[in-house]
This record gives structure tokens, sequence and C-alpha cells, in this order.
């Protein structure tokens, strides 16, 4: 497939790349010229601007936020207007419940399709082609789009064909690797400060109570207390809890443990920690406990 794809952060370069292996021929732009070209040495096309690569008959953005987004699509970027009649615009961006039923809106109205396909994992299962896909739009949209969520994770989960049930879907998902983050880095600092081996005490929980993937790699990452370079930026934890509160706000569901969360983040970043991997939580609870 011809694919346009915008953002080449860590987790952009990884997807795009992964289109490029699967045989897609892929038209690249990053607001950072040297990305894109660092892309083209693995085969991909350098696109010049935003609407070079919306151009294409798909385009795929994987961006940091919601402004972000809206700079591609409605600001200087020009991307809406870029796209051609019955053009697929696949938004795998982590974005408000908000913003994607704005572009749902702009989209219909332009004649183009839209799919919302976040997707869960950190970098090195985007580079391993192991992502999990959250999909939602029209059926043949998303049938259409199968080869490209295929080149890059390993399941697609459909949730239906209005884009914002999957980013609501995403949202909720921090949110509960978050919440999770902040419990563990509590227990972690409990048992550390009674004398407990805290990779002991990883490995023990992994084996036993909680051996889901996502305990086994935020114990490690505690336990070792290797929080740079982050995989996932505290900033960014903090933008999606927020995104997170707002659509529970909008739909009247109290999140109290999200609202805990948001503070401690907001805490994090204040102490100048914004740039450390949001597993960083744990970093905080330890503090708080005189470590």
């Amino acid at each position: 497939m011809d694919v346009g794809f915008i953002g080449l952060g860590q987790m952009g370069r990884a997807i795009a790349l992964n289109l490029v292996k699967a045989g897609h021929r892929v038209a690249a732009y990053n607001r950072t010229r040297a990305r894109a070209e660092a892309l083209a040495s693995e085969g991909a096309e350098i696109a010049d601007s935003v609407a070079d690569a919306a151009r294409r008959p798909v385009v795929i953005t994987m961006l940091a936020d919601d402004h972000a987004v809206e700079e591609v699509f409605f600001g200087e970027g020009k991307g809406l207007s870029a796209l051609g009649e019955g053009a697929v615009h696949i938004a795998m961006s982590t974005i408000s419940v908000a913003l994607s039923e704005r572009l749902v809106e702009a989209h219909r109205k332009a004649g183009h399709a839209y799919v919302a396909a976040p997707v869960f994992g950190r970098p090195e299962a985007a580079a391993a082609a192991k992502l999990f896909v959250v999909a939602a739009g029209p059926q043949e949209t998303l049938t259409r789009c199968q080869p490209l969520f295929d080149a890059i994770g390993q399941r697609t989960f459909v949730i239906g064909d209005k884009p914002p049930a999957a980013n609501l879907v995403k949202l909720s998902g921090n949110f509960l690797i978050a919440a999770m983050i902040e419990s563990l880095g509590e227990a972690v600092a409990l048992v550390r400060k009674g004398g407990v081996d805290p990779h002991r005490y990883v490995e023990i929980l992994t084996n036993t109570l909680f051996s889901a993937p996502a305990y086994k790699t935020y114990g490690t990452i505690i336990a070792n207390e290797q929080y740079e370079p982050a995989g996932f930026k505290m900033t960014l934890g903090l933008k999606d809890i927020r995104l997170a509160l707002a659509a529970a706000d909008t739909l009247a569901a109290p999140m109290p443990v999200a609202s805990l969360v948001h503070d401690h983040f907001l805490a994090g970043v204040a102490q100048g920690a914004g740039e450390s991997d949001w597993a960083g939580l744990a970093r905080l609870a330890a503090q708080n406990a005189g470590l």
C-alpha cells in the first residue's frame, strides 16, 4: 500500500520501519527532517511537508498529543485539505475523545475515511512488530487497513464503527497502567524500607499473583530504578491521565484513583522528572518513604 506517515518519534519510527519491511511504500514526514532522512536509509521516501505525506491514499499519524494532531490537520500543516477524495486517515496517536469526534466530522465532510487505531506497547514492542492495535471505524475501511495493522502488531482488536471508542479504550488502558505503576511503586517502597530485596519481591509477585506482562516490564524497571532513558515520558503519562479525566468528566464517571495519579505525575513533572519514564512514579513513592 502507498502510505504517508507523519510523526517519527520512538514509536512512529519503529512502526513506519515495519511497514517498509512488510513491503509497503512509505513516505515519511517529521518536523525534524533528520529523522525522516534516517528512515530513508531503510527504504522509505522523504515527504517534504505534511501536505506531501497526506497526498497518499492512506495517511497514518503517530504524534505526541492533541495539539500536534490539530496543527497537522487543522493548522499550518493543512493535512485535511491535502487528503484526496476517499483517502483514509489512520490516527494511531493517543488523543482525546473530543478531538477524535472532531476528526470524524471533519473527515466526513471532506469525503475521507477515518479510523482511530491507537496501540498498546512500548518502543521495544513497536520495534519487534508486537504491538496490540485497538481499532474503530467503518468495517470496510478497517478491512482495507488490516494489512497495515498486521505489519506492525501481533493482534488487532476491533471496537466498533465509532472511532472515538478506540481512543476511550486506549486512555482507560493507559490509566490502568499508570495506576498499576503507582501501586507497585508504593509496594516496592514499603518492602524496601522493610529490608526486602526489590528484585526478589518483583520476582515473587510476577510469578504468582501478577504474572501479566505489564507487571513484569514495570516491576523490572522499578526494581532496577532505571527511569532513564524513557520509553514513555512522564509528561506523556500526565497528558494521558488528563485526557482520561476529561472523558470521565464528560461521561459523568468518577475516577478518584486517576485524580491521585494525575497529581503524582504533576508532582514529578514539577520536580524536573518530566523527561523520565512514567515508571518514575515509583521513584516519587520511594522518596516519600524516605528512601
